[in-house]
């Protein structure tokens, strides 16, 4: 604020914003988790790239910049995420293990998925995990 930043003040206030709303959702208030604070900080970055490509197809290119931005500074606070190769490194490990065991194909798809995910955290997101996993699977 003192910084006069007000993509970065307006952004963090509109997480600050759906961190309040988490915690008196259900019945009664209580404190989020470490995980449960990552979660609404993923769901929000999710929702500025969602309404990035959205404007984005609309002709709105400010606006979808706008969105990239505060996606920006959300992914500032989130942990760093696996790049395309780490994350193809152990989908493939995972693949060939299925392979072992007689699972391929599409077929394989739950148990690479089941395999892949405690493997991978929260470094990546479910999408990215699921197209690899389609992609290597498939043959791509």
């Amino acid at each position: 604020m003192r910084s006069k930043d007000e993509l970065r003040t307006a952004t963090i206030r509109m997480v600050l914003s759906a961190l309040s709303v988490a915690e008196v959702a259900g019945k009664e208030h209580r404190e989020l988790s470490d995980d449960e604070v990552l979660a609404v900080l993923r769901s929000e970055a999710k929702k500025r790239r969602e309404a990035a490509e959205a404007f984005e197809q609309a002709g709105r290119q400010e606006s979808a910049e706008r969105e990239r931005a505060e996606e920006q500074v959300i992914a500032a606070y989130l942990p760093a995420q696996l790049d395309d190769q780490a994350l193809a490194a152990i989908v493939s490990e995972e693949v060939q293990k299925a392979a072992a065991n007689g699972r391929i194909g599409m077929a394989a798809m739950g148990v690479v998925m089941g395999a892949v995910k405690p493997r991978v955290g929260q470094q990546a997101e479910g999408g990215r995990v699921a197209a690899e996993v389609k992609r290597q699977l498939s043959g791509a």
